[in-house]
């Protein structure tokens, strides 16, 4: 554990990147645990962007009143090119100081932990990570706060498309987020009992997607519904529908989800864990954990260094897979 220098009196707090239900949860514990530390606490409005701006406005408990149930950012977030140089990151340490701001919390994903991990180590910061993204995809936790929430939220999509898709005997693509990482195809594939799963990182098989499509046509099933995991950029499922009519003479529909995943209020597994985060998050910066991240590993929330979440998570999905072909037969 690292030796603070000086005791922790104030703190700010920034969200950055993708928004990710959960936030407001996470904000809320940062907030309320801080005052009731005697640390004042400021809230940094739009991310590193908001930072850079001078857009920094203390926050009381009140600041954080009704917002655990909300999803978004009361804080909104943004994506800051500018933060990837190193004069600006020397601003953005000198406007800090000039505020008397001692610590940071950052909420968001592998590049704004990166932003974090930079100012840190260029200008001894104290800083610590809440790792927020529906990916789920930054290394070093097994879960980062909003993914739930968008699988729970893309599981009931796809029950209505199911709903639809038997009533007039179709087969749909239904195209999810995930950027390259496949948690929520996954996820969602298994939970709706989808047919077949698709993700971006592998190579698409489309023979037998067509032979599980006929498959089940020849045992009386009038549906189907194939999970996409989006790849870099949506419109993945557009690409597979050309190919599946013109190639195959099959007829397939499109759905993408698209930014509906992110939204809407955080389920209970997203309100406890982000408290959990925030709580932890005072507390680390306040024993002296400089550069560090709240992770949450088998089933418990743990301190690791920063260093271990700026990479993206290597998914092991065979056997997920596996058992979503097993079940759909």
């Amino acid at each position: 554990m690292e030796t603070p220098s000086k005791p922790i009196k104030s703190l700010a707090v920034l969200c950055s990147g993708g928004d990710s239900s959960g936030m407001n949860p996470a904000i809320r514990s940062v907030v309320r645990t801080a005052i009731g530390l005697g640390i004042d606490i400021y809230g940094i409005y739009r991310g590193y962007t908001g930072l850079l701006e001078g857009n920094i406005q203390k926050l009381s408990l009140s600041s954080v009143s009704n917002i655990i149930q909300r999803g978004g950012t009361i804080l909104d977030t943004s994506r800051c090119e500018e933060f990837h140089t190193a004069e600006v990151r020397q601003e953005a340490a000198h406007l800090l100081a000039r505020k008397h701001i001692d610590g940071l919390i950052v909420i968001g994903g592998n590049g704004s932990f990166t932003g974090a991990m930079n100012l840190h180590q260029e200008h001894d910061l104290p800083i610590i990570g809440i790792p927020a993204t529906i990916d789920n995809d930054i290394s070093g936790t097994e879960y980062t706060i909003g993914f739930n929430t968008a699988v729970q939220t893309a599981i009931e999509a796809v029950d209505k498309i199911r709903d639809t898709a038997s009533a007039h005997a179709r087969t749909f693509l239904v195209e999810v987020m995930g950027r390259t990482a496949s948690s929520i195809a996954l996820q969602v594939g298994l939970c709706t009992g989808a047919e077949q799963v698709i993700l971006s990182n592998q190579a698409i098989d489309y023979q037998a997607i067509v032979d599980n499509i006929h498959k089940g046509k020849a045992r009386g099933k009038t549906s189907s519904i194939i999970i996409v995991a989006e790849g870099e950029k949506a419109g993945l499922s557009y690409q597979i529908k050309e190919i599946l009519m013109n190639q195959y003479d099959v007829g397939v529909h499109v759905c993408i989800l698209g930014h509906i995943q992110r939204g809407g209020s955080p389920t209970a597994i997203d309100r406890t864990i982000a408290s959990k985060m925030g709580y932890a998050a005072v507390h680390a910066l306040c024993e002296g954990k400089y550069a560090h991240v709240t992770a949450f590993n088998k089933g418990e929330i743990e301190i690791v260094p920063l260093t271990q979440c700026l990479g993206k998570k290597t998914e092991v999905t065979d056997s997920q897979l596996e058992l979503i072909r097993a079940l759909a037969i």
